[in-house]
């Protein structure tokens, strides 16, 4: 058990670090999130167990997140479609509903990614969906 924490505590946690913050700066820009996905996807492999694990929930944050808003983008655009007829009014809050609720959910998922990062923690569910 030891040779974990050894092994753990020599684990560069920067490029982890730099992952979260292109997440993150995402909001502003809305591209860094797929450099920040390359990344994660190319250093995985070569990480060792704990920052293995903030790969894996990075990757996985980011493709939920990318379904969340897909979802609420096409139901966003029926519900422009059938504003026509009034009834795509409330669709398309719902619509704004998703987007903004994954939009909370990506962030929070970031932060507490960041927070056990920060403490040279394995991400302790990488393959959970709430954070």
């Amino acid at each position: 058990m030891t040779d974990d924490v050894r092994y753990a505590a020599n684990e560069d946690k920067t490029m982890p670090a730099v992952c979260y913050a292109l997440y993150l700066l995402a909001f502003a820009t809305g591209i860094t999130a797929i450099i920040g996905l390359i990344i994660a996807y190319s250093q995985r492999s070569s990480a060792g167990p704990t920052m293995e694990s903030h790969y894996t929930f990075l990757i996985r944050t980011f493709w939920i997140g990318l379904v969340l808003m897909i979802a609420g983008g096409v139901l966003f655009g029926v519900g422009a479609l059938l504003a026509v007829i009034l009834i795509g009014f409330p669709i398309m809050g719902v619509a704004w509903l998703i987007m903004g609720g994954a939009a909370i959910w990506y962030g929070v998922r970031c932060v507490v990614g960041l927070v056990f990062l920060s403490r040279g923690e394995a991400y302790p569910r990488p393959y959970a969906v709430i954070a």
